[in-house]
């Protein structure tokens, strides 16, 4: 179970310059206005083999001045209470406003672990400049310029030193875990509660390692898995109710200590930027994927064609990858909540399962006979062979062609789809290599 660090500060102070460094991406839009990130901001960041997660707080944030200032104030005390260590970033050009002062009171208060980073600091002058932050009461500044990568490697050391030690749970490892996730009031409490709500006798709690992970162990009418809960739902917290930013950090954890999520839509509302991110996450996290439009029984015109129109709309948004079940149910009057769980349990089973080589090879060598990559500067590729890889988190195929470099995202896609098509991996994220043979 990976630890949580988020990135604090106010804007402009080069958060996403700091989490494209530790994630080794260029992801984040990067640019001189203040507020301007709005990318996905999560990524991981592995150093001395330890991995972690990466929250950018910088993408999360209204344009408005009074609204501004505190949103990005209840930013911060969300961050302390789902982070395992904070880093607040300081511009050593501007020295110290009134803004880090704030930002600085809130955090001296928590017990969290905190590492002040002075940032754009990129000569020893600059150097001897970042001694005025000790004022702000959080202890030693650390010097990077996350620009050129600049005192990065120290401070990676340090954030590594201060993290908790990954310790497993006592969770059996061949029991399915499924996540169910959503932004508030889709409806997560209601269909746990419906599942277990009237029988809690029957539920086993082990609280997991990371700040409040909890596995419910579920079994009764033939199912056993369990239900993965970060404890955000116990406590209702009247300052962060509507943050969009507060559902996903809500969400990492159970996401990432997942096998299946089950994501819950709000019918009333249809798909919003929120169940974008959350969905985002799960694949970013190569998760198993159950849609459930909830309240369901508050839709008044049930009709195929809305149904339709509706499993479009939501295979639109998320494409590329659409081959995943969408539930239509509603938690309150326990509509459909079994093939919820039916259906997360077949998507479970999708993800091991195990293709023969031969098999493979006799469906998909005359589909790609027919439909070959395209050529690329006049040389023709030729793919001979296709296997799975064993033992892989996700079902993962590798096609060996003699160039492979030629072998474009389209074609990769044709190729996932023609094996969706032969085989069922329905809700189950699924890899395409190819490989030189």
């Amino acid at each position: 179970m990976g630890n949580l660090v988020a990135i604090v500060g106010r804007p402009n102070v080069g958060k996403s310059t700091l989490f494209n460094r530790l994630t080794q991406s260029r992801k984040a839009i990067v640019s001189d206005t203040a507020g301007t990130t709005r990318d996905r901001q999560y990524g991981k960041c592995s150093w001395n083999n330890r991995e972690f997660s990466v929250v950018d707080t910088g993408g999360w944030v209204v344009k408005s001045d009074d609204i501004f200032e505190d949103a990005i104030r209840r930013q911060v005390i969300v961050a302390t209470e789902e982070a395992d260590l904070v880093l607040f970033l300081v511009d050593v050009m501007t020295g110290i406003t009134d803004w880090d002062e704030d930002v600085a009171a809130i955090l001296r208060r928590t017990k969290l672990p905190i590492i002040l980073v002075a940032n754009k600091v990129d000569n020893s002058g600059e150097y001897y400049q970042a001694a005025e932050f000790y004022k702000l009461g959080l202890g030693e500044p650390q010097c990077v310029s996350a620009a050129t990568g600049g005192g990065t490697g120290d401070l990676l050391d340090l954030v590594v030193s201060m993290l908790k030690p990954d310790v497993e749970s006592d969770v059996e490892d061949d029991i399915p875990r499924f996540a169910v996730v959503g932004r508030p009031n889709a409806g997560k409490s209601s269909l746990i509660n419906a599942l277990i709500g009237e029988d809690r006798n029957i539920v086993t709690e082990i609280a997991g390692t990371t700040r409040d992970s909890i596995y419910t162990r579920y079994d009764k009418f033939g199912f056993d898995f369990y239900l993965v809960d970060t404890a955000g739902i116990r406590r209702k917290n009247k300052v962060t109710e509507d943050l969009e930013f507060y559902s996903v950090m809500r969400s990492i954890r159970s996401i990432e200590n997942s096998d299946v999520c089950i994501l819950m839509i709000d019918a009333t509302r249809g798909i919003e930027a929120q169940d974008m991110n959350i969905f985002q996450l799960i694949q970013k996290n190569n998760k198993s994927l159950v849609v459930v439009v909830n309240k369901w029984d508050l839709v008044e015109d049930k009709s195929q064609k809305v149904i339709t129109t509706f499993e479009t709309a939501i295979r639109n948004r998320m494409a590329p990858f659409t081959d995943f079940p969408i539930i239509f149910s509603s938690a309150l009057t326990k509509q459909r909540i079994y093939k919820v769980l039916e259906t997360a349990k077949q998507v479970y089973e999708n993800r091991t399962r195990k293709i023969g080589t031969s098999k493979l090879n006799e469906v998909m060598l005359p589909l790609i006979e027919a439909f070959p990559p395209p050529s690329n500067k006049g040389k023709y590729i030729k793919i001979k062979y296709v296997a799975q890889l064993p033992n892989t988190k996700i079902p993962s195929f590798v096609f060996y062609a003699n160039l492979p470099q030629y072998v474009k995202e389209p074609y990769k896609r044709f190729l996932e789809n023609k094996i969706r098509e032969n085989w069922d991996l329905h809700g189950c994220p699924i890899n395409v290599f190819v490989r030189q043979k």
